[in-house]
C-alpha cells in the first residue's frame, strides 16, 4: 500500500477570468482520515471541492501550478474516460437539498438499485435486495418499504441517507460531503453526522466535510481548515483550533458558540490523527 496521503492538495487555485476565487490552497486527508473545511459562504469552500472532484462550474478553472493527487493519482491530468475509476466509484459526494440529486419519477430503490446494475454487473434481484441492505445500514426504519417510495415521500434526513447510501454504494476510498447536513433540522442533522462518523470507523472511509459551522467539524473531524476569501486563514486539529484558535477569523466563529460552551462540540471532536 502506498505511504504518501490518500489525497494530496498543493497550490490550489481557482479563477473565473481574471478573478482569483480560490489562491494557495493546500492539505493532506490521510487514509481513513476525516478533514473539516469550515468557512462562511463565498470563502471558496465548495469550490475546493469540486475542483477534487473534477466539476467545477462553467467559467471557472484550475490554475496551472495546482497539484491534486488521489492515491498517487494527479486527478488534474485525467480526462472523462481517466475519471471513470474514480468519480462515484473510489471517490463519491453529497450536496445539500439531496431531493434536487433524485429523480421525483422514480423510486429511491430503484435509483439506487439501478446505479448498482449499471457500476456492479448484479442482477435485478439482486441489486434490489442490495439496495435494501444498503438502506438498512444506513439507519432507515423499515427499508422495503423505503425502497418503494418516491422521492416526495420521504422527510429530508431520510432523503439524506439515501443519498449517502448511493454515494458509498461501491466502497469508495474518499467521501466528500459538501454541506450536507445544512437544510436537516438540529436532531436529524447530529443523527446523519452519527452515521457518517460510523461508516468511517467502521469501512475506513476517508471524509472531507464542508460546513459553515465549526459545531458540525467538531463531531466528526480529526483536523480543520478555516477559509476565508479562498485561501486558509488556519489549520490544525479539530480540538486545538477549537480550544485555541489563532486566526481572528477562527476567534470570531469560536466565539458565535460560545453562549453554548464550546466543550459541548469537543465531545464529539476527534484528538487522534
Amino acid at each position: 500500500m502506498s505511504r504518501e496521503p490518500l489525497l494530496s492538495v498543493h497550490d490550489l487555485g481557482v479563477t473565473a477570468g481574471d478573478t482569483e476565487l480560490v489562491r494557495a490552497v493546500g492539505f493532506e486527508v490521510e487514509r481513513g482520515a476525516s478533514l473539516g473545511i469550515v468557512g462562511e459562504s463565498g470563502s471558496g469552500k465548495s469550490l475546493t471541492c469540486r475542483s477534487i472532484l473534477g466539476i467545477l462550474p462553467p467559467g471557472c478553472s484550475a490554475t496551472p501550478e495546482t497539484s491534486i493527487r488521489f492515491d498517487g493519482v494527479d486527478l488534474g491530468g485525467l480526462d472523462h474516460d481517466g475519471w471513470l475509476p474514480y468519480r462515484g466509484t473510489r471517490i463519491s459526494a453529497v450536496f445539500q437539498d439531496p431531493a434536487s440529486y433524485l429523480n421525483p419519477s422514480i423510486t429511491v430503490g430503484r435509483q439506487l438499485a439501478e446505479v448498482l446494475r449499471v457500476r456492479t454487473g448484479l442482477s435485478r434481484r439482486a441489486a434490489r435486495d442490495r439496495a435494501v441492505e444498503l438502506f438498512a445500514r444506513m439507519g432507515l426504519t423499515d427499508p422495503a418499504w423505503v425502497h418503494r417510495q418516491y422521492p416526495f415521500e420521504l422527510s429530508g434526513g431520510m432523503l439524506q441517507r439515501v443519498l449517502i447510501a448511493i454515494a458509498i454504494c461501491e466502497d469508495p476510498d474518499l467521501l466528500i460531503a459538501d454541506e450536507a447536513t445544512t437544510a436537516l433540522d438540529v436532531t436529524v442533522q447530529a443523527e446523519v453526522l452519527d452515521l457518517l462518523a460510523e461508516l468511517r470507523d467502521r469501512t475506513g472511509l476517508a471524509l472531507v466535510l464542508v460546513s459553515h459551522d465549526l459545531a458540525v467539524v467538531a463531531q466528526v473531524c480529526d483536523h480543520v481548515v478555516v477559509m476565508r476569501d479562498g485561501v486558509i486563514v488556519e489549520r490544525g486539529r479539530t480540538a486545538d483550533v477549537l480550544r485555541a484558535p489563532q486566526h481572528p477569523y477562527t476567534q470570531l466563529l469560536v466565539a458565535s458558540h460560545a453562549e453554548y460552551g464550546i466543550e459541548k462540540f469537543l465531545t464529539g471532536a476527534r484528538a487522534d490523527g
